[in-house]
């Protein structure tokens, strides 16, 4: 039975609905200073702390419910004669339900240029205290920390005038996940100057379930960093199709690292978290013609990332393929009505205007552990490169640094031949680095491009010429690599031979 609830929240979104119906249910209502303050100007009467306690709020407020009187009512086993005995000795009531939520630490201390004695305000001292405690209590006391759960809570009162074990046990781990996750952002906001700390705690929150993950039969969910400012998903709308599957969130991710690369009409076609078109072209809809004309064929499917608006004459073309997700900052209405003719297809609007955070971490999931690096963001600048024989015009810079990026994006053994801005075989995920070459190649003949001065990019250095040799004998005419092999003479020596060009970067760039 819930007959006294104790409320202290930061967010008041919500409460003042939740505390009448909690009063109109004949429920005692004690809240702190704030709290209480809020109650009263919804015409709402609560018991102050500090008339429980008989001590005025502290230190600026730093101290108001850590006390005796407030926690004994809540951590107070109700099964316990002794407890009940200290309870009635200090004239005690206990709390059946504790709602508390906590002072948005992540929010204050992600601002740009925020104070360390702001952010330091920001660590709740009082708030975890009562929400573990009425967690460890959870047999008697419902703990309470999510707005959302406000109607359900009131719902199940007005029902059967109690919360079942079976909630107050699922608010419990509720309310250990919320403080849980606070601490390990005020923890990793501490080690921020260590960019690998001892003990890494990353927190994620759920942003939505997914029907199943890569195969039917495994469950799925997709969780966003907590604290992160924005994610794959934070300024992404979605305005027709069927709900996002973990599949189309794994290449969303992978057309989207891609597209960053890129400030002109650029577009994207992902096959299985790898491009199989990309075009840059001075308008989107020549850049989307020619990405899909890379390869037709992959493209079925396709998750499709554009980075300017959709009109009307696009979104006809765009209506006459099989596209499992599109997305583009914009659609006009007529590009809409033709797009929205496939049921299935899910169109996403992307309000995203700045770039990702270049102090993200890159986690990759290993049997019992996890891999953390730095992410790798961006490509060296040309100034930094090295034409190692031969010679470019600025066309062809244009056409290596294209490739040079795309490439970046591809599963090693990456391979990217690209010719005028535009993706003309790509080979990735092999074992072998020119087999990965003869898969670009094949790919380029077999969609009919004409590899006649071509360019092509290699995520990591050709350990032997046999991969440049077979680019050079197709029609490839300068290539851009890493370099590093103790063989790099050699295969200086057959691009020269073959009167083409090559760059060397300095840095590879594997992506596994």
């Amino acid at each position: 039975m819930i007959e006294r609830a104790l409320l202290s929240t930061f967010d008041k979104t919500g409460l003042a609905e939740f505390a009448r119906g909690l009063a109109d249910l004949g429920v005692e209502l004690v809240a702190s200073g704030g709290t209480a303050d809020h109650l009263a100007e919804h015409g709402l009467a609560a018991k102050r702390v500090e008339d429980l306690t008989e001590i005025p709020e502290l230190l600026g407020g730093r101290v108001k419910t850590l006390h005796p009187r407030i926690h004994a009512a809540i951590l107070a086993r109700r099964d316990h004669p002794d407890d009940l005995a200290a309870l009635d000795e200090h004239g005690i009531d206990p709390f059946d339900l504790v709602c508390v939520n906590l002072y948005p630490f992540t929010q204050v201390a992600s601002r740009h240029g925020v104070k360390e004695e702001d952010a330091v305000e920001m660590i709740d001292i009082g708030g975890p205290s009562m929400l573990r405690a009425a967690a460890k209590n959870f047999a008697h006391v419902a703990p309470v920390c999510r707005s959302e759960r406000y109607g359900s809570i009131l719902a199940e009162l007005r029902e059967s005038d109690e919360i079942v074990l079976e909630t107050r046990r699922a608010l419990a781990s509720e309310a250990f996940s919320v403080t849980a996750a606070y601490e390990a952002a005020i923890a990793r906001w501490f080690a921020d100057r260590d960019p690998f700390p001892e003990l890494l705690i990353p927190g994620f929150e759920k942003v939505t379930d997914l029907v199943y993950g890569e195969n039917p039969h495994q469950r799925a969910a997709y969780y966003a960093e907590a604290g992160a400012r924005r994610h794959l998903l934070s300024r992404v709308g979605q305005l027709h199709g069927r709900e996002l599957s973990f599949i189309n969130l794994y290449d969303l991710n992978a057309g989207r690292m891609l597209l960053r690369e890129f400030e002109l009409p650029a577009c994207v076609i992902i096959k299985h978290a790898n491009p199989c078109g990309v075009a840059v072209a001075g308008s989107i809809e020549e850049a989307y013609d020619r990405a899909l004309a890379s390869d037709p064929l992959s493209a079925f499917g396709m998750v499709c990332v554009m980075n300017r608006p959709v009109g009307a004459e696009l979104g006809v073309q765009l209506s006459g393929q099989f596209i499992d997700v599109l997305l583009a900052p914009d659609y006009e209405e007529g590009a809409l009505d033709s797009l929205r003719q496939k049921p299935n297809t899910r169109i996403l609007v992307d309000h995203e205007r700045r770039r990702f955070d270049p102090g993200e971490k890159d986690y990759k999931r290993v049997f019992g552990g996890l891999l953390v690096q730095d992410r790798d963001w961006d490509v060296e600048p040309r100034e930094s490169m090295a034409i190692v024989t031969g010679s470019l015009s600025e066309e062809e810079w244009g056409d290596l640094l294209f490739a040079w990026r795309v490439c970046k994006n591809v599963s090693s053994n990456a391979i990217v031949i690209a010719k005028r801005l535009q993706t003309v075989g790509i080979g990735a995920g092999q074992t072998s680095r020119v087999d990965s070459v003869r898969i670009a190649v094949e790919k380029a003949r077999i969609h009919g491009h004409d590899l006649s001065g071509a360019v092509l990019a290699s995520d990591a250095l050709f350990p032997f010429a046999d991969g440049p040799e077979a680019a050079l004998e197709a029609g490839v005419k300068s290539i851009i690599q890493p370099g590093g092999s103790k063989r790099d003479q050699e295969v200086i020596d057959a691009v020269e031979k073959a009167g083409a060009t090559m760059v060397f970067t300095h840095r590879r760039h594997f992506r596994h």
